[in-house]
């Protein structure tokens, strides 16, 4: 097994003052490996990209973020400075915005956005930095990157915007990129065209990735492990295959039954979720899922289930995954 890239444990993120405290991400815990894909998925509002901006120590103002462990390569990052936490942004950890509209700067051409990470983190000036530029938009297979290098954001298409985005977070050479939902607002063709890049990309340079998604189909086709978040906590961990094929908790199962197989023979109507996820700082005193599950017993409204073991690299907060509860279900409805 490769060696362990980032380490995060108990990483929480809050709003507001102690007396009336917000938690949007609630210890949450993950690891991701060398040249290893790690998946977040959940629904908008289930922390995801909170949990990564805070890995980046980007969490927005009025937040407080704070976490037990925090390695890159075993080097402790939770008492950086702001200085040398910018010093590790785009070198050792680079990240993809979920807008490469508004990420990228409207007034800046693509090359110097660049050739801007080649001066700060290289030192690399002039017409080096410039052709190193082109370089990369040809890394990310630009059509035309000569001409590319020159123009704005405004005149590229939006898969083009995308290619510069991870053109630009891959040029120091990051160890770690940070995708966040790197095929928002893009056509099908477009997405399987991004993925596929950015998985040669990786496996080209080695490098570990933490991919964003709400879209399981991506997921299912780039990661390794998937880590499922809801209400600011990851409710199921497990490698791909395993969570595909044996969901183990009810929320996972209801996110795979919000999507089509297009390869299975059989039509199965698409279930959608019940009701709403919870609002910040309101969340139900025992599981989160417990109003919208359709297996709830009492239990669940009291007791807040933990991350526990189920299968072979498998774990699951549940109180059904719990073997103590395991026979409390008779097709599929909850003996009371």
């Amino acid at each position: 097994m490769s060696t362990a890239l980032l380490e995060v444990e108990g990483l929480r993120v809050s709003f507001g003052s102690a007396d009336s405290e917000r938690v949007a991400v609630d210890g949450v815990s993950l690891t991701v490996r060398t040249g290893q894909t790690v998946a977040l998925v959940g629904e908008s509002g289930s922390g995801k990209s909170l949990t990564s901006l805070a890995v980046l120590k980007l969490t927005p103002p009025g937040s407080h973020a704070s976490a037990t462990v925090l390695r890159l390569a075993g080097d402790d990052l939770t008492g950086l400075t702001e200085d040398q936490m910018s010093s590790i942004r785009g070198r050792r950890i680079a990240m993809v915005f979920q807008n490469p509209m508004s990420a990228l700067n409207p007034v800046l051409t693509i090359g110097h956005q660049i050739t801007e990470v080649l001066r700060r983190h290289h030192g690399m000036r002039g017409c080096a930095a410039r052709d190193r530029a082109v370089e990369m938009l040809e890394l990310v297979e630009m059509p035309d990157p000569h001409r590319r290098v020159h123009q704005y954001p405004h005149e590229l298409s939006g898969g083009m915007r995308q290619r510069a985005m991870i053109a630009v977070a891959l040029t120091a050479g990051p160890d770690l990129l940070i995708a966040d939902e790197p095929t928002t607002a893009l056509d099908v063709t477009l997405q399987a065209q991004v993925m596929d890049l950015l998985q040669r990309l990786q496996a080209e340079l080695g490098m570990a990735v933490l991919l964003i998604s709400h879209d399981l189909g991506v997921v299912a086709e780039a990661a390794d492990e998937v880590n499922v978040m809801y209400a600011g906590r990851v409710v199921e961990r497990a490698d791909a295959r395993n969570l595909f094929r044996n969901p183990a908790h009810p929320y996972t199962q209801a996110l795979l039954q919000t999507v089509r197989d297009l390869e299975s023979p059989d039509t199965v109507d698409l279930a959608p979720i019940p009701g709403a996820p919870p609002q910040l700082g309101q969340l139900p005193p025992g599981c989160s899922f417990a109003p919208r599950c359709p297996l709830v017993h009492d239990r669940c409204h009291d007791d807040k289930p933990v991350l526990r073991t189920v299968g072979p690299e498998h774990e699951a907060a549940c109180h059904l995954a719990d073997p103590s509860t395991r026979g409390t279900v008779d097709d599929g409805k909850v003996l009371r």
